[in-house]
């Protein structure tokens, strides 16, 4: 790639360890999927090939969404905040389970009277997943 093909990864603001905060997002629902971090190589993987690709701090490794669990997610949008320091993705989550519990998201739990309720079902048992 050109500097100039790259130049809309060097807008990016990454933090000290060369990572950005990014949101996954269902297209079709606006319903918040899940939370990750992507580095530059994430990025440029997840704009060539049209499926969410992150960086995994526990692993310390690029990780392709859905590469064990089959749960891909296809891009529909990228966008980037108006700080550029925050991705959001616009995702068809493939099989409809993004988070590695087997729920649709990964934020299924709201805080009601001062405790933390489970307000989504387990739509496949992780074991069977992974």
């Amino acid at each position: 790639m050109t500097a100039l093909e790259n130049a809309w990864l060097d807008a990016i603001k990454w933090d000290a360890n060369g990572l950005v905060p990014a949101i996954a997002q269902d297209y079709a629902t606006g319903k918040i999927l899940m939370f990750a971090w992507m580095n530059r190589e994430a990025l440029q993987l997840t704009s060539e090939t049209q499926q969410a690709v992150y960086w995994s701090r526990s692993r310390n490794k690029i990780w392709h969404k859905g590469e064990e669990s089959g749960h891909f997610q296809k891009i529909h949008e990228i966008r980037v905040d108006c700080d550029e320091d925050v991705i959001l993705l616009s995702v068809e989550q493939i099989g409809g389970i993004a988070c590695h519990t087997g729920r649709n998201s990964c934020f299924f739990r709201k805080l009601e009277n001062g405790g933390w309720v489970t307000d989504q079902a387990v739509i496949k048992d992780p074991k069977d997943i992974y």
